[in-house]
């Protein structure tokens, strides 16, 4: 059966979602593997949607702070950046991530389109040579006016992030932001959903409002970073480079390559909160001083605690995506991360939450529904799809439930709302829970036959609708449920859902076995 998108577009839509480009300057942890999961899963959900997606992610590899870190190392800053970045590509497989490119900002494409969009805001003047004497964070790659820092010990100015600033004084350019304050506020106007969520935007909108001081765009005291042209005593400030990715990847400074015309400007940036400023004030900023589209939106997400404490090396909290997989299984963990926590809001971790999400939403709720419709199936029904009769009422209300689950999902996670999407496909999940207890097959068949094979078909129907709505999430857990309905590829895209694509009557099914086995206590299972 062909997925009924299809048949009606012949050119599929696009759609590119990115990530930030990871600092380089440690091992993944929960927060990087969080980011990148929201952004897998809507670029899954997209893809089985009809959308054509490219989905972006990758590493930003220069600045001080990858130098220091280097030369502690005993290592070039290239070699550390390898090293470490493969750290991040490796992540890709250890979450099951479908990534579409992977960018590293020490490729030779990536100082191409930076040096083309340095010289491209300079042309239209707005870059000049200055000197630069200010407060600047290594550990933050940010400049602080002198109003935003606290005392710290030993003397040492402290900015908001928790960082350690140093006075430094020596030759820059400097982009012309200040003249951008107005411009910023009436685009905000003209674009109210560009950042999200609204306290976000809020935020970003009383910054603007409190005047804009041109930046600091250039270096000297320094040289691991890419060149400015023309002038190659100067590198370009790191985030002016980092944040150039997201064109790079779509083959800028060529903008009348394929890429660039059918992907840029990105439908989403997700980033960190941490990360706001940058993404909603600065890029916009050199986009539209550039005569550039900007991105039509940015989401910031909130951030992550350990048991009720902040994440920090000293603490030795940090959760490592390869423990939390091995722990607690890939796609539970998927699962927890986008179930427990309002995607925007900060959340806390904690091993009892991800326990009673693992044994409680996956285990028995529809762990055990699978289980056990598809048991009573193979036993009662010959091990093959069954002839339904009329439906009744309930039959009736439990399927349109089902039919109309996608445009449901579908409006919540457009709005990166995953935990509400997902609220609402174990509300059928519940509904089906219940409507076997109610129906009660087991008493049916001896009484009535012919129900029973009517009420199992339509809890075989809701199991599929199940199983093709929870693939962007939880992708191999998916492939066991629709393996187990026998359905091909081409019977799980989104095309397939509703009655155009029910389970056909007398189809053989493959016999039954567990989708989510629950987590035991290592103390309890040995």
């Amino acid at each position: 059966m062909k997925c009924r998108f299809e048949s009606t577009m012949s050119a599929p839509k696009a759609f590119y979602i990115t990530t930030p480009i990871y600092y380089v300057n440690d091992v993944p942890h929960i927060g990087h593997a969080y980011t990148t999961l929201a952004c897998d899963v809507l670029a899954r959900f997209k893809r089985l949607d009809g959308f054509d997606v490219k989905f972006l992610t990758g590493t930003d590899e220069h600045g001080q702070k990858v130098e220091k870190a280097a030369a502690l190392a005993g290592v070039t800053p290239q070699q550390f950046t390898d090293r470490v970045s493969k750290n991040f590509f490796d992540l890709r497989e250890t979450m099951n991530f479908s990534t579409d490119d992977f960018i590293r900002t020490t490729e030779p494409r990536h100082a191409a389109a930076c040096q083309a969009l340095w010289k491209r805001m300079e042309e239209k003047g707005h870059i000049y040579l200055g000197s630069y004497a200010g407060w600047y964070a290594v550990r933050d790659e940010a400049f602080y006016d002198e109003d935003e820092l606290t005392a710290g010990p030993n003397g040492k100015k402290i900015a908001p992030t928790g960082a350690e600033c140093e006075w430094v004084e020596e030759p820059s350019y400097f982009f012309r932001l200040s003249a951008w304050a107005e411009p910023l506020l009436e685009f905000y106007a003209a674009h109210p959903d560009f950042i999200a969520p609204a306290s976000r935007r809020n935020e970003v909108v009383s910054f603007v409002k409190g005047g804009l001081r041109d930046l600091s765009i250039s270096r000297t005291t320094f040289d691991w970073g890419v060149p400015v042209p023309g002038d190659e005593d100067h590198i370009m400030y790191v985030w002016l480079d980092a944040l150039t990715n997201y064109i790079t990847a779509v083959g800028y400074p060529d903008t009348e390559n394929e890429q660039y015309k059918r992907y840029w400007p990105a439908d989403l940036h997700v980033i960190g909160k941490d990360i706001l400023r940058f993404h909603t004030v600065y890029w916009p900023a050199f986009l539209l001083a550039a005569g550039l589209p900007t991105p039509k939106r940015v989401f910031a997400h909130g951030w992550w605690t350990i048991e009720g404490q902040k994440m920090s090396k000293s603490l030795g909290n940090a959760v490592a995506p390869d423990h939390l997989v091995t722990t607690y299984g890939l796609d539970a963990s998927r699962y927890f991360l986008l179930r427990e926590v309002p995607f925007g809001n900060d959340g806390d971790f904690s091993h009892a939450s991800i326990v009673h999400r693992t044994n409680g939403d996956l285990a028995n709720d529809l762990g055990n529904l699978v289980q056990r419709v598809l048991s009573m199936i193979a036993k009662n029904c010959g091990g093959v799809v069954p002839t339904p009769g009329a439906f009744s009422d309930a039959d009736k209300a439990l399927l349109a439930t089902a039919h109309g689950m996608l445009d449901r999902v579908r409006a919540e996670f457009d709005v990166l709302a995953f935990h509400k999407g997902l609220e609402a496909i174990w509300g059928l999940c519940g509904d089906a829970n219940r409507y076997v207890d109610e129906q009660a097959p087991w008493t049916l068949r001896k009484t009535d036959p012919a129900r029973m094979a009517t009420v199992l078909y339509v809890l075989a129907e809701a199991i599929r609708h199940i199983g093709i709505l929870v693939q962007p999430v939880m992708p191999e857990a998916s492939i066991k449920i629709l393996d187990q309905l026998a359905l091909g590829p081409e019977a799980r895209g989104f095309g397939a859902l509703g009655p155009e694509g029910a389970l056909a009557a007398g189809t053989a099914l493959p016999a039954p076995s567990g989708v989510f086995p629950r987590y035991v206590e290592p103390e309890a299972a040995s």
